[in-house]
């Protein structure tokens, strides 16, 4: 039997934080938020902790996201497994600007992790980070953060509540706990429960989500408590070193192999130049132990997340690649790497059918809509790396934009576009939002006449440099690079960067761009 040795962190770079694993016999599922894009919640599935692979989205159906604002959306989705059945809870927020949560809590089931699912049910609102334990009693138990707006200052997060669920009413019963209060460290967030040596263990996230985030850890002898908390705390944390690989390590959840051997995910970053989370915050997995006076503890020892971490004694699997490095629009549907914004893609703007090995997108609202953005984007996973597209596209009017993409949010973002001057014809151009402070980089760069064009990114740690190519000409490179330091975690959001392609038509007449291939290269 081969045994892998070590575990390579982050085991899912780019965007995807929050994780929450689980095992179902043989197998291993983590899923991440998602916020406002679409599809929701990915799925990664491995057999040894080391090889992994992106297999499907579980909330393709029943969702809308339209008019959330950024950074909204599927927050913290927790998924667990009891007796043949999957459960996954997660938070839909509509707002998150103090004082309020406007955020609500919804569960859906499958018997197979690939689905169906079931049409969500509704548990509650104005909290969020949910997580559903399964007792040994058989009792399910469902946990939240507790949001208090009456509390000054812009932390409001008051702790941990607990209440039952009722599988035959479908719906939270009796009284609600209040199990935690937190602890110095504050921003008490996403908890799960365990049970070990007769102890129920309760993990949350504390520290807010940036450089001084951590992993908490409490227990109980009894499940409504009083907890009481690691004499150690934290468990986990990156807080005091700014030198490490992996920053802002926190938001864990554990599991057991089937060798006995524990581990925990958490999410972690790695700024650029030790300054700009630019792939946002990604998935890791650390080796843990029960020490013997009951605590659970970095394997290594300390509290800092390692990059290379033994793996379990489990047999080598690896995966086929499916990471979709070229995509040349030759399938029915779009491969599951492709990401939209709050909406789902359907005829009626994004289309493989209409122009055969092509990719049609209509034209939407601008880079700054909630609504209706008719942009298809993939997560960047590397520090450095090639994105190219080429495209056919004749626009009439300035309002009519069409190109390759480097978008956070709507207030960040760097936009490399064809577009029509009264003067120059069918041009090209450059425009930029950087915190908010919008920015059109007038080069105006005539390609009358032309018909197909080329667009490249080349993305370097916190620079990205442009060219094009029409009808077969060489490249023609931007004179200068542009920065997109402001494409990161650091004071925007949650999310992380994407790259793709995207059409405008502010006339509403949806004016149509053709894509024929897109190219994604690591370096």
């Amino acid at each position: 039997m081969e045994i892998s040795s070590y575990i390579k962190n982050p085991i899912q770079t780019g965007f995807n934080p929050d994780p929450c694993i689980v095992r179902a016999n043989d197998d291993y599922y983590i899923v991440t938020s998602t916020f406002e894009w679409y599809p929701g919640v990915p799925v990664y599935h491995s057999k040894d902790l080391q090889n992994w692979q992106h297999i499907t989205n579980i909330l393709t159906d029943h969702t809308n996201f339209a008019g959330n604002p950024d950074s909204c959306s599927v927050w913290a989705p927790a998924i667990s497994y009891y007796e043949g059945i999957f459960y996954l809870v997660y938070t839909d927020v509509k707002r998150s600007k103090y004082p309020f949560k406007d955020a609500h809590n919804y569960l859906i089931t499958a018997t197979d992790i690939m689905g169906p699912w079931s049409e969500p049910t509704f548990l509650n609102s104005g909290n969020f980070d949910p997580s559903l334990f399964h007792d040994e009693d058989g009792r399910k138990w469902f946990l939240n953060v507790h949001w208090d707006y009456r509390i000054e200052g812009r932390n409001k997060s008051s702790g941990i509540v607990m209440q039952e669920y009722s599988t035959d009413k479908k719906r939270l019963i009796g009284p609600i706990y209040k199990i935690f209060d937190g602890t110095e460290l504050r921003k008490t967030e996403a908890p799960h429960i365990y049970k070990q040596n007769g102890y129920y263990y309760l993990i949350t996230a504390e520290g807010g989500t940036g450089k001084t985030h951590a992993v908490t850890v409490a227990r109980a002898k009894d499940i409504t408590g009083p907890y009481e908390v690691d004499p150690q705390n934290p468990m986990l944390t990156s807080a005091h070193d700014e030198n490490l690989t992996l920053q802002k390590a926190g938001h864990g959840s554990l599991v057991c192999t089937q060798s006995d051997e524990w581990f925990m995910a958490h999410l972690c970053s790695r700024p650029v130049n030790g300054k700009y989370s630019i792939l946002g915050r990604e998935t890791a997995l650390q080796r843990v132990e029960w020490t013997a006076d009951g605590w659970l503890r970095l394997e290594c020892g300390g509290h800092e997340a390692q990059v290379e971490v033994k793996a379990p004694k489990l047999p080598l699997h690896p995966f086929q690649s499916d990471e979709n490095e070229h995509d040349d629009f030759n399938c029915e549907t779009l491969h599951k790497t492709w990401n939209t914004l709050r909406i789902a893609p359907n005829e009626s703007w994004c289309s493989l059918s209409e122009r055969k090995g092509h990719l049609r997108i209509k034209g939407g609202e601008s880079l700054h809509s909630l609504h209706d953005q008719h942009l298809i984007a993939r997560r960047q996973q590397h520090f450095e790396c090639d994105v190219e597209t080429t495209i056919e596209f004749e626009p009439e009017t300035f309002l009519q934009m069409a190109g390759l993409v480097l978008y956070y949010n709507t207030d960040n973002y760097v936009y490399f576009y064809i577009s029509h001057d009264e003067e120059k014809g069918k041009c090209l151009n450059i425009m930029r939002s950087v915190w908010g402070e919008y920015e059109h980089v007038n080069m105006c760069i005539s390609i009358s006449g032309t018909e197909v064009c080329k667009l490249k990114a080349k993305i370097k740690d916190e620079t990205v440099q442009f060219s094009y190519a029409c009808d077969n000409d060489d490249w023609a490179e931007i004179e200068t690079p542009i920065s997109i330091a402001h494409l990161s975690d650091e004071g925007n959001g949650f999310t992380g960067n994407f790259v793709g392609i995207c059409v405008q038509d502010l006339q509403g007449t949806k004016k149509h761009a053709d894509f024929d291939c897109f190219n994604y290269t690591a370096k």
